[in-house]
């Protein structure tokens, strides 16, 4: 007989955050599917099922623990913290290269992205952070120090070279600075110190295909069948879905190949050639509503610590779709950043996926 309960915490879990999970990961499924109607075969289709199965049991056994565990044990935090730091740095000498880039272990057939893990352990560790300091967050030491935090992984990551997941990371921070109330005027002073080492960057940091990305996003005219080529092809592929799409296995440009990356980096595109702008509104409207769910859930948390990881996590998942939806409509340069619970990858689904059981045990222990 199952016990009381059990029966009683999944009937406290929120069923409709959920509900619009499935929905959203369902939505990257169709497109991945669709995709691989073009010849690249169902691996991907099949292993991302896998993942989702992974990361629905994760989420369900870390929403039947106790959120506060995180919240009256630091060492457990900071613990996690240097474990991924140490997972970073061994990248450099036991990941395989991949397209000029080490950001994946490789065990057979699977990759494991630290980065992915790293991105929700900063949510905590910056949550527990400033839980602690909201009432002196005037000190400047304070915001260093939280900085300090984000910084050691941003230089192993930059270093890998991966610039777009160094921008998600500063992105968080920034975000969760202002959501625990740092005062106008410093906040203006970092992003003044953010634009000089932007700058700095630029000169002796970026490499070539770096700075030749932001060039042609810069003057996308110039070189169409260069470095532009893959932004043409994605802005063709969205003007192609008009209104509903092309329908499901009919975009040209997904399955004939010209879409880059149509299940990863460009997989909006993807979806607005097949569904049009009425498949894209219903990915944008469940994706307001997943952020809406979850501050919900931090809203009436009865915890700084609650409140602020559901901020923070809301924070990392709106920054993602910002940057991926951006990158698809021309707004941003390409970074390489996959769309939350849409694109294909599995260390990425896990771990939202995690995020979302920590805001579940909230949910049901607050």
């Amino acid at each position: 007989m199952i016990d009381d309960s059990i029966i009683k915490h999944f009937k406290d879990l929120d069923w409709v955050l959920i509900g619009i999970t499935l929905l959203l990961v369902g939505v990257g499924l169709l497109s991945i599917y669709s995709s691989s109607l073009g010849g690249e075969g169902f691996s991907n289709f099949w292993r991302q099922l896998i993942f989702l199965g992974m990361g629905l049991v994760v989420m369900f056994a870390i929403s039947f623990s106790d959120w506060k565990i995180f919240k009256q044990n630091p060492y457990l935090i900071l613990f996690l913290y240097l474990a991924n730091l140490l997972a970073l740095g061994g990248l450099f000498f036991f990941a395989p290269e991949i397209k000029g880039v080490k950001s994946w272990y490789r065990l057979g057939p699977i990759s494991l992205d630290p980065i992915a893990s790293m991105r929700i352990i900063l949510v905590i560790l910056l949550a527990k952070f400033f839980s602690m300091r909201h009432a002196e967050m005037y000190r400047v030491r304070h915001i260093l120090l939280s900085g300090l935090y984000v910084l050691l992984p941003a230089l192993l990551i930059f270093f890998q070279p991966d610039l777009g997941a160094v921008l998600v990371l500063v992105a968080l921070w920034g975000l969760i600075l202002v959501l625990s109330g740092i005062k106008l005027r410093h906040f203006l002073v970092l992003t003044l110190i953010a634009l000089l080492i932007l700058a700095a960057g630029w000169h002796f940091f970026l490499q070539d295909y770096q700075k030749q990305r932001v060039m042609s996003f810069v003057t996308p005219r110039l070189e169409p069948l260069g470095a532009n080529w893959n932004e043409r092809q994605v802005e063709i592929a969205i003007g192609a879905g008009c209104w509903l799409g092309q329908g499901l296995g009919q975009g040209s440009q997904t399955q004939l190949g010209f879409l880059p990356e149509a299940q990863t980096d460009f997989i909006f595109a993807a979806t607005a050639e097949e569904f049009g702008l009425l498949g894209v509104s219903i990915l944008l409207i469940t994706f307001i509503a997943l952020m809406q769910r979850i501050l919900r859930v931090g809203l009436k948390a009865g915890s700084n610590f609650a409140r602020l990881f559901c901020a923070g996590f809301t924070a990392l998942l709106f920054t993602e779709f910002f940057i991926n939806v951006g990158m698809n409509l021309g707004l941003l340069p390409i970074i390489g950043i996959p769309l939350p619970f849409v694109s294909y990858g599995g260390s990425n689904l896990i771990m939202n996926l995690a995020g979302l059981g920590i805001v579940q045990s909230i949910k049901v222990n607050s």
